[in-house]
């Protein structure tokens, strides 16, 4: 079982930065790919980024330039920093891990991005 936790959500105006940050917890294998999606209402879950074990970086095309996934270094921990916010980036953020068939996620972390 691995355990993810999200932080860093919060409400911000259009224009600004927010970092979310997810640790993972338990059997971790080194050799996973962590990602971030969201989810808004009433829209299905889509990703965001996601960096896979050799840190080979894939973006959603609405994200590109603005949002930056990487990996932190002191454990198994994935930042997105999001810069230049829009009110369409708002939503449900989820955590997610894969290694070899087994994949899980995170409870989510809100993002509120106003006018």
């Amino acid at each position: 079982q691995v355990q993810l936790v999200e932080s860093g959500g919060g409400l911000v105006q259009a224009g600004g930065s927010l970092r979310l940050s997810c640790g993972a917890s338990g059997n971790i294998f080194s050799a996973n790919t962590m990602g971030w999606y969201r989810q808004a209402p009433g829209k299905q879950r889509e990703v965001v980024a996601v960096i896979d074990p050799d840190d080979k970086i894939t973006y959603a095309q609405s994200v590109r330039g603005r949002f930056i996934i990487s990996r932190g270094y002191a454990g198994p921990t994935v930042y997105l920093d999001m810069n230049d916010l829009r009110p369409d980036d708002s939503g449900i953020y989820f955590c997610n891990y894969i290694a070899g068939t087994e994949g899980y996620w995170g409870q989510g972390t809100q993002v509120t991005v106003s006018y």
